[in-house]
């Protein structure tokens, strides 16, 4: 059986789509900074696609022709977004998603959160190595 016309159409789409969307539009090249991190750009992407067609016979099969051939009409279409979520950047011993938006403050907080308790516990030892050792230079009468 001969393949039908919408089939061509719609493989013909599909590997359109394919060659636009692969694996380095949802997650980048990385990018090597002169400090040594990496910076790699992650993205969402969605795809839409649509085909439709139809066959017509010509009017002439009115004249009592009944294996007249088909006239083919139709299309294909497909959409594609890429939306910038966030980079991920590796380096200096520690992964940071750091995202697009401007409302990700609470994620960017909690992100910094492991950073701040160990600059605190730093400056707590610090504060009592510095009590200890001024305690041991006050003379004991």
């Amino acid at each position: 059986m001969n393949e039908h016309p919408i089939e061509g159409l719609m493989k013909n789409a599909m590997e359109s789509i394919k060659e636009m969307v692969d694996v380095n539009t949802v997650v980048g090249d990385a990018v090597e900074t002169p400090d040594g991190s990496v910076i790699i750009p992650i993205s969402r992407v969605a795809c839409g696609f649509a085909a439709g067609g139809g066959d017509y016979q010509s009017r002439e099969t009115d004249k009592g022709e009944e294996n007249q051939p088909t006239s083919f009409g139709g299309g294909s279409g497909a959409g594609v977004s890429v939306q910038p979520v966030g980079f991920l950047v590796v380096g200096n011993g520690q992964v940071r998603l750091l995202p697009v938006d401007g409302n990700a403050i609470y994620d960017r907080l909690i992100d910094m959160m492991p950073n701040l308790i160990d600059k605190l516990q730093s400056m707590c030892s610090r504060d009592k190595n510095k009590n200890q050792e001024g305690d041991s230079n006050i003379p004991m009468s």
